[in-house]
């Protein structure tokens, strides 16, 4: 019998039957054009660099109308069918108030590993960016200190940066009004040999 004969093919999923499946999963998953595909744990440098991000965005947030959300917030891309984990996000629009998925970012943060970062600075750059909503999508490297901003400018268009050792930068959404540096952004993280994995 022929070995790859006996391999199944993966089955599309509906949106609403992947919502079924997180909701009694205990591993999170992203959902691309129909596919389901599961998210790895994330390393202390990870978690350290999305804590200070979270810490100050929260903070220029607070007594406001936006939201801002870690990594167990899913944001749905309707037109592609997909829907993601980011590791950060800020919403501020009103209507948008689904507890579980959030449709209209207008910032949106990764941190990147060496596992992940073909598919953030890619397939996720590509999608964050068609949502009408997004004025900033952020890729701070957990490999080394460094932080890409892609910024939606007064026409439209996105303009990136990156963020340079003694610069700022500043992010406005609503009443969002923050001012990030390397220093915030990497406070007590310990940037892991070369070679080190999430």
């Amino acid at each position: 019998m022929d070995r790859m004969s006996t391999l199944r093919k993966p089955r599309r999923l509906s949106y609403s039957e992947y919502l079924d499946l997180e909701r009694d999963s205990d591993t999170k998953h992203e959902l691309v054009a129909g596919y389901v595909y599961a998210m790895a744990g994330a390393s202390e440098a990870h978690n350290r660099i999305s804590g200070n991000i979270f810490f100050h965005l929260r903070a220029a947030a607070r007594g406001g109308p936006c939201g801002v959300f870690m990594a167990d917030m899913k944001i749905r891309i309707e037109e592609q069918d997909r829907a993601y984990y980011p590791d950060l996000s800020v919403v501020c629009d009103p209507a948008d108030k689904d507890p579980y998925v959030k449709r209209s970012p207008c910032i949106l943060v990764e941190v990147v590993s060496t596992s992940t970062e073909s598919t953030d600075r890619r397939e996720k750059l590509a999608a964050y960016l068609t949502i009408p909503s997004l004025r900033y999508y952020m890729l701070a490297s957990s490999m080394d200190r460094q932080v890409e901003c892609f910024a939606r400018d007064d026409s439209g268009d996105w303009v990136s940066r990156n963020l340079e050792e003694g610069e700022s930068l500043i992010v406005r959404c609503s009443d969002v009004s923050a001012e990030l540096d390397l220093e915030l952004i990497y406070e007590d993280v310990l940037i892991p040999e070369i070679g080190g994995e999430e």
